[in-house]
């Protein structure tokens, strides 16, 4: 052999034993191929199917793992405006009951069990901050405590069921609270950004899966079980299922929950819509769950199945891949007998496995970033920073709806005697699915904590017994009144905590999951117009859950606020906006109607009929996205041109008074041919310091150009001219330019 040839020789064998080395490592590294990162994914859930029984395949339709191949479960939390993790909506009780319950146990025995975690404002109050970079924050936040609780407990919490895609299309909707708003560009927009936020931005991993609710049109409660929400197609594409796709193609979420109604006769849980435009048609390939105890309202409600087998066997050839009711005795009996084929269980749990693999739950890879996020004993609730985070997302949230006289902010100089007055003033009320914090401060305590080390007196009257709130408005300089709904529909009751029976309320005006709102008015309406007549000079905070037709107050009371309940700072923030040390600039996000003779029957889902600012016809008492500021912006200069992949507005915002503030700034299109009156394509909020000008540019996609087509049943740009309107709300519209398309 030639030295050139011995040479060729041992390179091959280098090579050789190169190439078993590793393969030898790969062996001891990896028992199973599935847990090798470094291989394609769906070969990954080709081995690790191929190795599950059908029990285990099963299992993981309730959300399980398979820990016979050390696989763990993924574990799931509600996540609306905050890590849902167990609790009460008796705050105070249930921190002292979970104190009493750890000084029983002893240490050693103790599993850790946590139960707090920041507490936001409410969906819909997150919905009146119009801000992009809050949602996406908020999204974090949720999604590192969760990571955090699965961390510190042993078990996982990193399926997070949200954001709330769902629209407030009715303000009686008992669910309002949940939601961004009415409009379905403005709930896409911060529907992406929280899934952004909950996700991370790695592109193998996810911190938290997250899955949107409810599809679709589930906006009454009253029946839910059994009624269809009946619409066109071009309303499907434009309107319902807007904020889920956008969720979708632009955010990256890939899984959701069905809701519990019909679609145009047919239930959502087992509708064709699930494999022809979920899967087929926006590519989603992770969970996709029907709503609690859905499977058994198929036999029960809504009559579509005989029995439980029959319900179980429909519901997951439609495509259903997590269940959340009792079924594994069903399911497998229905595999045996014929009635659901194993291959389409196959088909489903790989939709759970996928979803396991990005949460890194198949592998214990370094790749992954959120295999060690560095966690100490500081839970991150504690930290100052998700503490100053909760006061921002507060702050943002607040919506000045009148403020007659610049009668607000209040000047700590010349204001001494401060009456508050209200039932909602010394209470922060946990909602349904809302996050427990570990702590919150009320309104009265905020105000009090707003003026400590002033010589401003403050005193506070729940109610006007024996006419002591009047005694005491005519007392006080300013009186402010802090009034609005209870989340859990449950009776103030002085001397005891009583939770509302599960779909029942003792006011018509409160709603929440299961329960719709009968009535517009608030109960609490009497208590201002008292307040009012012993002192003109008194501010409204509203802190509520959905929109009231306060028409008599917002007629003469001169200053009224806006804030969303359940959020951990929401006393803070209310004092901050009342004294000025922050100026507000949130928008309302549904038309406040003046009478509920207003609405369409409530199960009449074709918006065109009256409902959202496209459609209403009357003069609203707040119209979609009004708020104001304690200064005065001016716009000017609108510029429309088209652009390489859509078309580009600016304009020149000056602010003309006295503070630094922020303007939420929106952009409508009316499209030819369109029955709308106009389509929010665009917003966004800016802060200008006093006295400046800036030049504000809002880029709209092509996409976001385009209208549903029934003729082609696809998305096109209309044809003919736009007409650009820019402004303060939907009807403080301040610019408009055409643009032919």
């Amino acid at each position: 052999m030639t030295v050139t040839a011995m040479k060729g020789f041992d390179k091959i064998c280098l090579a050789a034993l190169a190439l078993f080395a590793g393969a030898a490592l790969a062996a001891q590294t990896y028992k199973y191929p599935f847990q090798n990162p470094d291989i394609p994914d769906e070969e990954r859930i080709d081995n690790l199917l191929s190795l599950m029984t059908l029990e285990e395949k099963i299992a993981t339709f309730s959300g399980a793992g398979v820990p016979r191949l050390g696989v763990p479960s993924p574990g799931s939390s509600e996540a609306i405006h905050g890590l849902v993790r167990g609790g009460s909506s008796d705050l105070e009780g249930f921190v002292r009951h979970s104190q009493l319950e750890k000084a029983r146990v002893p240490q050693n025995r103790r599993r850790p069990v946590l139960v707090h975690s920041t507490a936001f404002p409410q969906g819909y109050g997150l919905g009146e901050t119009w801000d992009r970079d809050i949602l996406r924050m908020v999204g974090e936040v949720m999604s590192v405590e969760a990571r955090y609780h699965s961390w510190k407990t042993g078990r996982n919490c990193l399926v997070l069921w949200a954001p709330n895609a769902d629209l407030g299309r009715d303000p009686r909707w008992g669910r309002t609270e949940e939601c961004f708003g009415e409009d379905p560009y403005l709930v896409a927009r911060l529907a992406v950004e929280e899934i952004q936020g909950m996700q991370g931005d790695n592109p193998d991993y996810w911190r938290t899966a997250t899955v949107m609710k409810h599809f679709l049109a589930n906006s009454n409660e009253d029946g839910r079980t059994y009624t269809s929400s009946d619409f066109d197609e071009a309303l499907f594409r434009d309107y319902y299922s807007y904020g889920f796709w956008k969720g979708v193609v632009d955010g990256g979420s890939r899984s959701l929950m069905t809701a519990y109604n019909k679609y145009n006769g047919i239930p959502c849980s087992t509708n064709d819509f699930i494999h022809e435009i979920l899967i087929g048609e926006w590519g989603m390939d992770g969970q996709i769950l029907n709503d609690g105890s859905a499977l058994s309202l198929l036999v029960s409600d809504h009559k579509w199945a005989a029995d439980k087998k029959e319900a179980v066997a429909m519901t997951v050839e439609a495509g259903i891949t997590r269940i959340l009711d009792r079924f594994d005795q069903e399911m497998l009996a229905a595999v045996k007998e014929g009635l659901l084929s194993e291959e389409t269980v196959d088909r489903n749990t790989r939709y759970n496995l996928r979803t396991i693999l990005r949460l890194g739950l198949m592998d214990d890879s370094d790749a992954n970033p959120y295999k060690d996020m560095g966690f100490t004993d500081v839970a991150p609730w504690e930290t100052e920073e998700n503490k100053a985070k909760a006061l921002l997302a507060a702050r943002k949230s607040v919506v000045l709806l009148k403020n007659e006289g610049d009668l607000l902010p209040l000047d700590r100089n010349k204001v001494k005697k401060i009456a508050v007055i209200g039932n909602r003033a010394e209470s922060v009320l946990k909602d349904w699915y809302g996050a427990l914090p570990a702590y919150t401060v009320t309104a009265l305590q905020g105000i009090r904590d707003a003026i400590e080390g002033t010589d401003v007196e403050v005193r506070f009257q729940k109610w006007d017994s024996d006419g002591e709130a009047q005694k005491l408005a005519e007392w006080a300089d300013v009186a402010i009144v802090c009034v609005g709904n209870n989340p859990m529909t449950s009776p103030d009751w002085k001397n005891e905590r009583i939770q509302a029976p599960w779909a029942e309320g003792n006011v018509a005006g409160d709603g929440r999951e299961a329960v719709d709102r009968r009535s517009l008015e608030l109960e609490t309406e009497d208590l201002i117009k008292v307040v009012w007549k012993a002192n003109p000079n008194t501010v409204v905070a509203l802190i509520s859950s959905f929109p009231y037709a306060i028409d008599w107050t917002q007629e003469n009371v001169p200053a009224i606020i806006h804030m969303a309940q359940s959020g951990q700072e929401l006393g803070n923030a209310l004092a901050d906006v009342i004294f000025g040390d922050y100026n507000p600039a949130g928008r309302t996000t549904q038309t406040w109607v003046r009478d509920i003779l207003e609405l369409p029957n409530m199960l009449d889902y074709d918006i065109r009929n009256g409902r959202t600012y496209m459609y209403y016809k009357g003069e609203p008492l707040y119209p979609f996205g009004h708020g104001l500021s304690y200064t005065s912006f001016e716009y000017s200069g609108l510029k429309v041109r088209k652009e390489d992949g859509g078309v580009r507005v600016s304009f020149n915002l000056k602010n003309t008074g006295g503070r630094d503030g922020e303007e939420v700034v929106q952009v409508y299109v009316k499209f030819p041919g369109d029955d709308a009156a106009k389509r929010l394509r665009g917003f966004d909020r800016v802060s200008v310091p006093a006295g400046k000008k800036i030049k504000v540019e809002i880029f709209i996609p092509e996409d976001d150009m385009k209208l549903w087509d029934v003729a082609s049943h696809a998305f096109a740009v209309p044809e003919g001219e736009c007409r650009f309107e820019v402004g303060a709300s939907s009807q403080d519209i301040r610019l408009d330019a055409s643009l032919k398309m």
